[in-house]
């Protein structure tokens, strides 16, 4: 076996390739139908939101903040852009989708001052801002919903669409991907959010402008959060008030199950991506299965338990490993 083969069996992200795939096998075995073309594209499509936000959430983890308001941002987002849609103020898709992108920025850009800004704990600023923005939902909604007919035509068609035989949800999620690992792996930028989250005074000493990266990270990740509301509303053809509640949950245990560090640094595109099928795998297996709403939750949370103790156990691993290398 060569050396790079050694060191790609030994990564964490091929250790969770084999879990989903032994997970999918063992509910193919109590499920013929499930490994079908159909459901695995029902499952990207249903969930494309979800995998998109888990990459905009690794950029939030990796300087070591925190953010639980995504969901609401969605929720705020796509309404707003389903209520210009009625109102017959957005005259096409395209300009729903940056509406709502837009939307998301502003969101991500106030929870990013108020934590560069304001020194307020990332998870305190973003759950005060969870609560606010999905009270801004139900105020410009009026505690209404919107339905099929009062979106765009061509919004649902795009949203519910295919380009070459692939949902163009899925081409969207494909395209934010590639831009986060190319940002992540070569771009001084990338380097540099990873230096915030490893050592934060490091990174100040030599330079980096550590509250710019956070906010443009809370930006970011508001605008992926804010261009998955637009998704959500035009696949499921409607908004309302409490949609994506609880979404943030999910995102943020994939993350940890993709190998992301909750104290920062540490995470990789191809690991979330991981995750994040794991946690729409589990979810869709879940829901086939006829089992209580109760005890999907409480196996899910199970799931999620295990994998923080195996990440926590695999870095203490790899800090022993590398305080010995040392004493050598």
């Amino acid at each position: 076996m060569s050396l790079r083969l050694k060191k790609l069996v030994r990564t964490r992200e091929f250790s969770l390739l084999i879990v989903l795939i032994l997970l999918s096998a063992v509910i193919q075995w109590r499920n013929p139908h499930f490994l079908t073309a159909t459901v695995i594209d029902s499952i990207l499509r249903n969930y494309s939101y979800t995998i998109l936000m888990t990459s905009g959430m690794l950029m939030v983890l990796l300087v070591g903040g925190i953010d639980i308001s995504v969901g609401s941002t969605l929720a705020l987002s796509g309404m707003t852009s389903a209520l210009l849609m009625r109102e017959g103020i957005l005259p096409n898709w395209w300009m729903a989708y940056l509406t709502s992108l837009g939307v998301g920025i502003l969101c991500g850009l106030l929870v990013g001052i108020v934590i560069t800004k304001g020194k307020v704990l990332p998870i305190i600023a973003t759950l005060g801002f969870m609560y606010v923005f999905r009270g801004l939902t139900f105020f410009i909604s009026d505690s209404q919903w919107v339905g099929m007919m009062q979106l765009l035509e061509d919004f649902r068609d795009f949203s519910q669409g295919t380009s070459l035989g692939v949902s163009n949800l899925i081409w969207i999620t494909i395209v934010v991907y590639i831009f986060v690992f190319i940002l992540l792996k070569w771009t001084k930028l990338g380097r540099q959010v990873y230096a915030v989250g490893s050592n934060i005074e490091a990174a100040t000493v030599s330079g980096i402008r550590t509250d710019r990266i956070k906010l443009f990270v809370y930006a970011f990740n508001g605008a992926l959060a804010g261009l998955s509301g637009a998704m959500f509303v035009g696949f499921y053809a409607g908004a309302q008030n409490n949609i994506a509640m609880g979404l943030e949950l999910d995102i943020i245990a994939a993350c940890v199950i993709g190998g992301v560090s909750l104290k920062g640094g540490q995470g990789t595109i191809p690991g979330v991506l991981l995750g994040a099928l794991t946690i729409a795998v589990i979810n869709r297996s879940l829901s086939l299965t006829g089992i209580d709403p109760f005890w999907q939750q409480a196996i899910k949370g199970a799931v999620i338990l295990a994998a923080v103790m195996a990440n926590v156990l695999m870095q203490r691993q790899s800090v022993r490993r590398t305080l010995a290398r040392r004493e050598i």
